[in-house]
């Protein structure tokens, strides 16, 4: 591993350690946890997200941006506040410009797992619905064939158990919320998407003789959007020499993982 940065938000009182996964002059990569915010909120200025960390560190020249004499950070693709996994920062604007087009392009440069409710009756799936914001409810997106934007996800199977399955998810374009909505609208929910029709993954709901202690609330496996990037594959904006970037799995998927092979396999 290329080291840890270390940020803190005064406000909140939090404080993570990021991993660095890849560097170079003109690239960071870092393994983004999951439940923190990639670009700040405007209707809540307070709330940590990790540009507006990043950027707090680099105006008071903390130790790690002085070591690593960074200036600038543009953050090249979307990443939702509760998606963990890579996530691909420019330290220059000619970097940043380069990789926001290719990006822009439909390709399947993202690679993403999802544990999803239910199983596709195939092991390969294409989804091409069209989507766009619910009107009054902010940060909800819908299929809408008439007015929605093109959106196009790869979905293939990776493992399966008894009312679950892991999945990899291989977008081609990069819409808001895309691989939840189309999965959502596929009957397959991602666990712990409240959202869009997920439940939390709980013990109890894969342990028969599972038995509660009296007093005791149950704390789910997996309590959040169990969405994780786990590639980014690229060409190098300076290079031109192809780039793949890997995060490995966040603990609370190794967790839901091990109990899902030991009391609910296939």
């Amino acid at each position: 591993m290329a080291g840890v940065i270390k940020l803190s938000s005064p406000a909140t009182r939090e404080f993570w350690e990021i991993p660095i996964i890849h560097e170079d002059a003109h690239l960071l990569a870092l393994d983004k946890p999951a439940r923190l915010l990639t670009t700040p909120d405007p209707d809540d200025p307070e709330r940590p997200s990790l540009m507006k960390l990043l950027h707090a560190d680099i105006a008071r020249g903390a130790k790690w941006s002085a070591e690593k004499n960074v200036a600038y950070l543009g953050n090249t693709h979307r990443a939702d506040f509760e998606t963990s996994g890579v996530i691909l920062l420019a330290k220059d604007k000619t970097a940043f410009v380069a990789l926001a087009d290719q990006f822009g392009i439909e390709n399947r440069s993202q690679v993403q797992l999802a544990l999803i409710h239910g199983s596709p009756r195939e092991s390969q799936l294409k989804v091409a619905a069209k989507l766009s914001s619910q009107p009054g409810e902010l940060g909800f997106v819908r299929v809408d064939p008439k007015e929605g934007k093109k959106a196009v996800t790869h979905f293939e199977v990776v493992e399966r158990f008894r009312g679950y399955t892991l999945l990899k998810c291989s977008p081609e374009t990069d819409r808001m919320h895309q691989v939840r909505v189309h999965l959502q609208n596929s009957g397959l929910p991602i666990v712990g998407d409240t959202l869009y029709g997920g439940r939390p993954l709980l013990l109890s709901a894969l342990k028969r003789d599972y038995h509660l202690k009296f007093g005791r609330v149950e704390n789910p496996l997996l309590g959040r959007v169990a969405l994780h990037t786990s590639e980014l594959h690229f060409t190098h904006p300076v290079t031109n020499q192809p780039v793949d970037i890997a995060a490995p799995w966040p603990n609370d998927f190794s967790v839901a993982m091990k109990y899902l092979r030991k009391y609910a396999a296939a």
